[in-house]
């Protein structure tokens, strides 16, 4: 049952990549999800039906639009893989249990926020903003399934702590993170709060330390320097996956190491 549940999880994923393209361009312009419908941004030309389809709509064009033969950025198709690939890695990790909506919701908006960062630095309120009612919704069945009320309370006390502790930081050192990055980390903290206390603090430590190895290596290549803003909503992002993926693991090595009660 579970290769067949990858599968499905992994084509699941290329149709939400393809949407998450048309978010991932529109949302930060402000313009409709809906209309008007896929176009070349460039010739403005319609996208024909079989173009459409995930991936393979790229291959069959060579990358070029249909009409004017301006390329298509490969970064389409990449999104489509990568959703796909991180679907079927959270069903792997959840199987087909209450939570699983919940965490593939929450690779959906990853992936769009984390594109978002990297190109304008800003995560939209009207991605995140609304994560907070939908995560909370999609995480209710889990706790009815459970019976176990104190996880739900956990992950709302883990929400509440990581965005207060984001807040201090942006007030300890004004400019040095964007409310965005406040905002998105209550988002988190309901999630890895949901998983442990260990997953939280993992998550938020693996955001710092992968930023400050990716802002060393820029340094490094001068590509940056100490005034380049940096976007940290993937950071953050990148973080709490290795969290929810590595947190049990990671808290078993840990305990490993201390001595004996």
């Amino acid at each position: 049952m579970l290769p067949l549940l990858l599968v499905l999880a992994a084509v699941l994923g290329l149709a939400v990549g393809s949407f998450l393209n048309v978010v991932i361009h529109r949302v930060p312009r402000g313009e409709s999800l809906i209309r008007p419908g896929s176009h070349c941004p460039r010739c403005g030309d319609a996208v024909r039906p079989r173009h459409n389809v995930p991936v393979f709509g790229w291959l069959a064009l060579r990358g070029k639009c249909a009409t004017c033969k301006e390329p298509i950025s490969a970064r389409y198709p990449l999104v489509e893989v990568g959703t796909a690939l991180l679907f079927a890695a959270i069903t792997a990790r959840f199987g087909w249990s209450p939570e699983l909506p919940a965490y593939l919701y929450l690779a959906s908006i990853a992936v769009a926020l984390a594109m978002i960062d990297l190109d304008v630095q800003r995560l939209p309120d009207a991605i995140v903003l609304p994560s907070y009612l939908v995560g909370l919704i999609l995480l209710a069945p889990a706790v009815i399934a459970s019976g176990d009320w104190g996880q739900g309370l956990r992950a709302l006390a883990a929400m509440a702590a990581l965005w207060v502790f984001y807040k201090l930081l942006t007030i300890v050192r004004p400019g040095g993170m964007g409310l965005g990055d406040v905002k998105l980390a209550g988002v988190l903290g309901l999630y890895l709060g949901w998983l442990g206390w260990d997953a939280l603090l993992i998550g938020a430590f693996a955001a710092f330390l992968i930023g400050g190895l990716a802002g060393g290596a820029l340094l490094a290549a001068r590509r940056a320097n100490g005034k380049t803003a940096v976007p940290f909503g993937p950071y953050m992002l990148l973080g709490a996956f290795l969290a929810i993926f590595a947190a049990g693991p990671v808290a078993g090595w840990y305990l490993s190491l201390l001595p004996p009660a």
